[in-house]
């Protein structure tokens, strides 16, 4: 992750019309993708200075740790993959 700058791209990922009040507030849809492989993101972290990083299942637990020292929010929807009851 040190030294790459995959995260730019995200910065103004949804418009102003989109965001609500809170800087985690919105679901993550289909359309977001994981900034490291592009699969669907179910993970949204939010660091110092507006940065937004998305993450699938698997690359949130690859970076949760070092995630959990830098970040000012984290979205965390990993829970929709799991099936639900019938």
């Amino acid at each position: 992750m040190r030294g790459s700058r995959f995260w730019a791209k995200n910065r103004t990922r949804r418009p102003e019309s989109q965001r609500a009040d809170g800087p985690l507030t919105w679901t993550l849809t289909a359309a977001d993708r994981c900034d490291r492989c592009g699969t669907r993101a179910y993970v949204r972290v939010l660091l110092p200075g507006r940065l937004e990083l998305l993450f699938c299942a698997h690359h949130n637990r690859q970076y949760a740790t070092a995630l959990t020292k830098i970040a000012v929010a984290i979205r965390d929807e990993t829970e929709r993959l799991r099936p639900t009851a019938a």
